[in-house]
């Protein structure tokens, strides 16, 4: 590159993610060492230091003497380092255009165990590219510091980006690409199988990811223990429609140490894949089904399986769900702190009282748009989960002013209470507030305030 003379060997040169229109050009015309000219779309840049002189038109001295210090300029440099680790990548890189000082301390490696592009017009595969190989000047072709990447909202990002990450970021932990639909299983598969460390794993909304697993010479280099190889823990798939029953065998059997399962509206998974899950992920902490509609209560027997290390399940607008199913997990998992059943409609206050007697921990538990759910169920919750903190009976027509004066009067740490579109009075409402000091009511009731 143009610039390798004029870097130190302590301090790397840096990358510029930007418009083309942004201070970083000079007379409107783009740096001579601008690694695009691409007019239009959002491009990485790569320059030579700053001088030390404060140049760029955004920075201001304090005092109209030109030699009086920048305010900031005044601050340690441990100071300005912590700002800037609250910057996403592309501001971090246009502060170490500003001066050399500034320079030096935007490439300070603590800074660079997380990669965060947020720009939907930025050319996330170049930037990538460019960042990745600044990273890698003192260990050639790989990045060893380089942690976490979060690239979640850059519809720009296509495979192409994902293989230069696999390739170059061994020490990889966390991978945020939640909203990138132009990225594909085999991306995913690069990344999970040349990056062993990977425990975060965020794909929602990548509509054409169907599957997580090794690429095949991976899972023929590490057969027949490659099905223990994956080390993720934690995996969203919000919103992957295509995810099919089939494609959650392999994750569950290629990924056997998950505790955290989101997958919210994939809507072809049923209980035979719950079934699967059940059979290889047992350590499974936090589980979402929520508008999985061919999920029913023999589903639920199957996740009950998880026993007593299951802490979180949203099951929400699972229509085939009923009380036989609540039984099963009120039953088996005693330890739930956390159930979001809104919108399953078969639920009863027979299966409330199963939950409250056997879930006594039970810490926030969402029953809106329950109709069969009524103020006898309000009071076995009442009576047994003294530790609620938040109650969600939004659209319960069943509920009324003395069922939640029975919660009120038992449950003294209730800090969120959602009785929208509810049936209850100013009166009631206003006893809540007396004994739940901290609460915060939500509500459609004008007189109350």
């Amino acid at each position: 590159d143009s610039d390798l003379s004029m870097r130190t060997l302590s301090t790397p040169s840096p990358a510029l993610i930007f418009p083309p229109n942004s201070p970083g050009f000079q007379n409107g015309r783009e740096s001579s060492t601008s690694s695009s000219s691409v007019t239009g779309e959002t491009v990485a840049m790569v320059h030579s230091p700053p001088p030390t002189r404060l140049t760029h038109p955004l920075i201001r001295l304090a005092s109209k003497h030109q030699k009086e210090q920048a305010n900031i300029d005044r601050l340690p440099d441990h100071s300005v380092i912590q700002i800037f680790s609250f910057l996403p990548t592309n501001q971090l890189c246009r502060c170490a255009h500003v001066c050399r000082r500034w320079y030096n301390l935007a490439w300070d490696p603590r800074l660079w165990r997380t990669i965060r592009l947020t720009s939907e017009t930025i050319n996330v595969d170049r930037a990538l590219k460019v960042l990745t190989r600044r990273l890698c000047q003192d260990t050639p072709n790989v990045c060893l510091m380089l942690e976490t990447v979060i690239v979640s909202g850059c519809r720009r990002l296509t495979d192409r980006g994902l293989y230069t990450i696999a390739q170059c970021c061994p020490e990889l932990r966390r991978l945020e690409v939640s909203g990138c639909y132009n990225v594909s299983n085999e991306a995913i598969f690069d990344v999970v199988s040349l990056c062993p460390n990977l425990e975060h794993l965020d794909v929602s909304g990548c509509s054409k990811v169907t599957c997580i697993s090794l690429t095949r010479e991976a899972s023929i280099k590490l057969s027949p223990l490659h099905g223990k190889q994956i080390s993720i823990r934690y995996l969203d798939m919000t919103d992957c429609f295509v995810l099919e029953d089939e494609g959650l065998h392999t994750i569950a059997a290629h990924c056997t140490q998950l505790t955290h399962l989101y997958l919210r509206r994939c809507v072809r998974i049923t209980d035979e894949g719950l079934r699967y899950l059940m059979i290889y992920c047992t350590s499974i902490k936090e589980l979402s089904v929520s508008d999985c509609r061919f999920v029913s209560d023999f589903g639920m027997r199957e996740i009950a399986k998880l026993e007593s290390r299951l802490r979180y399940l949203s099951i929400a607008h699972c229509g085939r769900i009923t009380d036989v199913g609540i039984r099963y997990i009120a039953k088996y998992c005693s330890k739930l702190r956390y159930l979001n059943a809104r919108g399953c409609e078969g639920i009863t206050d027979h299966g409330v009282e199963y939950l409250a007697k056997n879930c006594t921990k039970l810490k926030s538990l969402d029953i809106g748009k329950c109709p069969l759910v009524s103020d006898t169920g309000l009071e076995f919750l009442a009576l047994n989960c003294f530790n609620l903190k938040r109650l969600s009976l939004k659209s319960c027509e069943s509920i009324t002013g003395q069922g939640l004066q029975i919660v009120a009067a038992n449950c003294f740490d209730l800090q969120m209470l959602n009785v929208q579109d509810c049936d209850v009075s100013v009166d009631a409402l206003r006893f809540v507030k007396r004994h739940c000091k901290r609460c915060i009511i939500e509500h459609t009731n004008p007189a109350f305030f």
